[in-house]
């Protein structure tokens, strides 16, 4: 990269969880800067908030409309190239409207809107605009899952036959958004999650981490949505049988009440020759399985991984490299296309592999399905992208 990208960065502000994630990712590869800043709906806060991260209060804003208006005044080479967005679901249309229609490139948070309606005419959005847009769905930042993906491509597991994929936790056994915890409490609350809880928080990851690796799309579901925590809102946990593109099936679950569970994301892809299974608590190892001999061991930082493995790696094997890495990965592609796009060069293909505005309303459309599945006594439901 010739220069520095500079971003600014909606929500995320005293408070928030997300927010610092998204600043430290950015910042990892040093390509990446922060210029200003709307960290939340309380303009107070969100001044503050931006002083307790040293920007400069001239581009410390209030609200996303001062941010947006403002940013687009600035000459060329000072304002703001993108948007990042992170904040509860229920601002991420509004956000990415107003930053798409003043010039904007925007990376967001998942889920990418409220609804489905919201994401296809947010689609509209980018494709009139012909801005770029990226959704952080960081687990395909992880160098194995692109080496998973590489080998489901270049056939060595044949054609797939069935996927299983599951990502349990348990921070929401109890009724936790009661208690004020702001977290649990924006999550459990359908004006601002949306219809889906556990399927929007992190079935939508599980969905797309199977897309992603198989390039299989998900065509029709049955779903069992629960919520298991009396006085909840909205589900807890969901249990999914899924039909594959080209006749392939699958099982996906996910859960915020399987108590002990922290983030224990991990799939399993079957296919005709062979099969692989990566777990984010070992994130640096994936198994590849065959008919006719032992399990072999790809490790991160070899020189046997394909390339986009190898770009994904920072550190020598047996380094750990985990979630803040995956997530920074995210982030220097998206920023790399968009610098190409401002200097109308070609960019790396590599730099390509983010997820986008495709992603984002085919993540809508699976929790709408899996809702209105689950409210039909898990009857067989075709996704709307």
């Amino acid at each position: 990269m010739s220069r520095k990208v500079r971003y600014g960065l909606i929500g995320g502000g005293r408070g928030a969880f997300i927010g610092a994630v998204h600043r430290i990712a950015a910042a990892m590869d040093g390509r990446i800067e922060l210029v200003c800043a709307a960290l939340s709906s309380d303009p107070e806060v969100a001044r503050a908030s931006a002083a307790d991260i040293l920007l400069p209060a001239d581009r410390a804003y209030g609200t996303i409309s001062e941010m947006v208006e403002r940013e687009k005044a600035l000459p060329a080479d000072r304002r703001m190239e993108f948007v990042a967005i992170a904040t509860p679901n229920h601002v991420h249309f509004q956000a990415a409207k107003a930053a798409l229609e003043a010039g904007f490139h925007v990376l967001s948070d998942k889920p990418a809107t409220l609804n489905l309606a919201e994401a296809k005419a947010l689609r509209d959005i980018v494709k009139k605009t012909g801005k770029l847009y990226g959704l952080t769905h960081n687990y395909t930042g992880y160098p194995l899952v692109k080496q998973a993906r590489e080998l489901v491509r270049t056939g060595t597991l044949g054609k797939i036959r069935k996927v299983v994929v599951e990502y349990p936790q348990g921070w929401l056994a109890t009724r936790l958004e009661s208690t004020g915890q702001k977290q649990a409490a924006w999550r459990s609350d359908p004006s601002k999650s949306g219809a889906g809880g556990c399927v929007g928080d992190v079935g939508t990851h599980a969905e797309n981490l199977l897309e992603y690796i198989t390039g299989l799309k998900i065509t029709e579901l049955a779903a069992d949505a629960t919520r298991f925590v009396e006085g909840r809102a909205l589900d807890d946990d969901i249990n999914v049988l899924v039909r594959l593109e080209g006749g392939a099936k699958g099982v996906l679950h996910a859960s915020q009440i399987s108590v002990g569970e922290e983030n224990n994301l991990n799939i399993r892809v079957y296919g005709e020759k062979g099969g692989l299974e990566w777990h984010q608590r070992e994130p640096n190892t994936l198994q590849v399985k065959h008919l006719d001999r032992p399990i072999e061991l790809f490790r991160t930082g070899h020189g046997y991984l394909g390339a986009a493995a190898k770009r994904a790696t920072r550190t020598p094997p047996a380094h750990p490299e985990g979630y803040l890495e995956a997530f920074a990965n995210i982030y220097r592609n998206f920023s790399e296309h968009v610098l190409a796009v401002a200097e109308k060069s070609q960019p790396d293909p590599l730099a390509l592999d983010y997820p986008g505005i495709d992603d984002a309303v085919r993540g809508m459309a699976f929790i709408e399905a899996v809702v209105k599945s689950s409210a039909a006594n898990a009857a067989w439901t075709k996704l709307d992208a």
